[in-house]
């Protein structure tokens, strides 16, 4: 689910795991960037890639936003000060996107899936899609219009190279 990211993406940011199935599983229909509240050896772990988002949800409690079930290895340099790979972390939003947030979560059918954790300036960020859940003939649709997208890319191509 995680995938280990060496390069910047636009802006500065230094992609450090992207959740490749949530846009496979979802269809994103908002995205919002957040800061996460974490440990020190967390960062670390983050850093080098030790991220998987397997069943990673973000709730809306009590006006604040949490992401669950986010596992992040123990870093092993940090011993004694690790802490728990799976446990809820507080999502750093202004109060104006959780009431946003929270209203749309409220529709049926809506949740908080994370779609990547990068680094701006030094903090941990991670984006995060208001997404709905597709349904196994969606996600076959979805994969058959990319494979005849790319299909005509290469047509067009292998008609532009005989010209």
């Amino acid at each position: 689910m995680s995938v280990r990211g060496t390069g910047s993406g636009a802006g500065g940011q230094k992609i450090a795991a992207r959740n490749r199935k949530a846009r496979h599983e979802f269809e994103v229909l908002e995205t919002f960037e957040a800061g996460i509240e974490l440990k020190g050896p967390e960062v670390k772990s983050i850093r080098s890639g030790h991220v998987s988002f397997h069943d990673a949800h973000g709730r809306v409690e009590s006006g604040e936003v949490w992401l669950y079930s986010l596992h992040i290895s123990p870093y092993e340099q940090a011993n004694r000060f690790n802490v728990d790979p799976l446990r809820p972390r507080r999502l750093l939003l202004n109060k104006n996107e959780i009431r946003r947030i929270s209203s749309k979560v409220g529709e049926k059918g809506l949740t908080l899936v994370p779609l990547e954790i990068y680094f701006v300036r030094g903090y941990a960020k991670v984006s995060l899609g208001l997404a709905r859940g597709r349904k196994l003939h969606d996600k076959r649709e979805q994969l058959k219009r990319r494979q005849q997208d790319k299909d005509a890319s290469i047509e067009v191509k292998r008609v532009m190279e005989t010209r």
